[in-house]
């Protein structure tokens, strides 16, 4: 996509104010026009560290004198071209603002710029007795999460960023710092601004405070490993395990090849079978009968090989290993890239969602490694292609659309918590119906009508009326 150059008047404004904290360098530029995502990259015009609110309200004005995009940028782990600049501008690297500005112990709650990453604000908190839970797997910014309304493998018992986010402060389009929310734990006050930017994508406006709810460590902490004759077993083990209420706090699902490539990327010796992770939380005898019913619940299933990892450090290298998956999978087919998708249906169609999307994946020929927070509902593929193959590119598309009208058609969602960006807006339609959309396209044009936060993102191409 073609863009007007930066303007030099604004390049030698954030030059003067930012000084090297402003880059027109290439490297910079190629750093912050890029993601996890299969998206070739699509550079920005300058790049610009904030370090505080007034750098960025700042920055958001200089642009919007001259029309120039500014895409938010945390880390760069998003995998659905989210911080890509299709449209050019100024990439607004917000990771300087990696400040912990207040921990609240006594009502459970962080007050964080949105650079501070989950594990910084986790390390933050030794001490307290409390803990962060929501946990992506990438060390991401929480700014970066809450924009994509992320989630992950505590989901299941901790909800997701949506549900964690108690307040924000929120740079407008127009430059005006806004505050959302309150520490107070409900409220009746008003329209919900928070939870209408959480999953925002940056395209309403750009948080840079986040105040989020913290969580006492469990008690007792328990975690283990079954393997299963096949993914149906495993899959209804999980379905069994929710339907029953059991307060588990994690059940992720691996398939064989997810765990061969974990064994080789991690140096593991888990069976390469389907396998489900478990994590249980709470007293000493609540875990342990939890943890008993789970494994009585597959032992129906087939399950074999109950394992536990009672011991910190097992734990710890159990859930890396977990979330290396992504990586390991990449592995697989070095000098590939993954195509993504990570639907999530209601939990009672997730076996025929996951049984129908396996006969597809025998239909083609590239590796495809299925994992994800199946207590939720939600699981992923990792679609490993070469961008310059077409063929392997055709496949990866068609796999993808299929799980994903297949997950839409069963009422359930096209992504459960990699966020639309570039990749999934031809679903939003679908998904949501035209009307949805249209009252998304008036929010956008309410809080930014010229387009300038983060554009390309989210919204499809609005409809062209006939003729």
């Amino acid at each position: 996509m073609t863009h007007a150059p930066l303007p030099e008047e604004l390049a030698g404004q954030l030059a003067g104010h930012f000084g090297r904290r402003f880059s027109r360098g290439e490297s910079s530029r190629l750093q912050h026009g890029r993601d996890e995502s299969v998206h070739p990259p699509q550079l920005p015009d300058g790049v610009v560290h904030a370090e505080n609110n007034d750098e960025v309200a700042l920055v958001v004005r200089l642009c919007a004198a001259h029309g120039v995009p500014v895409i938010p940028y945390g880390v760069g782990s998003s995998v659905e071209g989210h911080v890509l600049a299709p449209c050019g501008g100024i990439s607004l690297d917000l990771s300087g603002m990696n400040r912990v500005l207040a921990i609240h112990a006594e009502d459970g709650d962080a007050t964080v710029e949105a650079g501070v990453t989950r594990k910084q604000l986790n390390d933050a908190l030794k001490g307290s007795g409390l803990f962060f839970p929501i946990d992506p797997g990438a060390d991401a910014t929480l700014g970066g999460m809450a924009a994509t309304r992320a989630s992950g493998t505590n989901a299941v018992r901790y909800g997701t960023m949506k549900d964690n986010v108690l307040a924000t402060t929120t740079v407008l389009a127009d430059g005006r710092i806004m505050k959302t929310g309150g520490r107070a734990r409900k409220s009746s006050a008003g329209y919900d601004l928070t939870r209408l930017l959480v999953g925002s994508e940056g395209t309403l406006g750009i948080m840079t405070e986040l105040t989020v709810k913290l969580y006492p460590i469990p008690e007792a902490i328990s975690a283990a490993v079954c393997t299963f004759p096949d993914i149906d077993s495993a899959v209804q083990t999980v379905i069994q395990t929710i339907q029953l209420g059991v307060p588990v706090a994690r059940i992720e699902l691996l398939d064989a090849l997810s765990l061969k490539a974990i064994n080789t990327f991690s140096k593991t010796t888990l069976a390469e079978a389907p396998t489900l992770f478990f994590e249980f939380h709470g007293s000493p005898a609540g875990a342990e009968e939890q943890a008993q019913t789970v494994q009585a619940i597959a032992d129906e299933m087939g399950g074999t090989h109950f394992q536990w990892a009672t011991r910190p450090e097992d734990r710890s290298r159990l859930w890396q290993a977990r979330h290396d998956a992504y990586f390991a999978c990449l592995q697989l087919k070095p000098g590939c890239r993954c195509f993504p998708t990570d639907v999530c249906v209601p939990i009672s169609r997730l076996a025929e969602c996951i049984a129908a999307t396996n006969a597809d994946i025998a239909q083609v020929s590239i590796p495809i490694a299925l994992f994800g927070h199946v207590g939720d509902g939600n699981f992923h593929l990792v679609v490993l292609v070469d961008p310059a193959n077409d063929q392997e590119m055709a496949e990866a598309a068609w796999i993808s659309q299929r799980v994903v009208e297949r997950a839409i058609a069963m009422e359930g969602t096209c992504t459960g918590e990699h966020g639309i960006g570039l990749g999934k807006r031809k679903y939003l339609v679908a998904e949501h119906g035209e009307v949805a959309v249209d009252v998304m396209r008036a929010l956008k044009a309410a809080l930014d009508p010229a387009n300038l936060l983060n554009p390309g993102k989210i919204l499809p191409p609005a409809r062209v009326a006939a003729d």
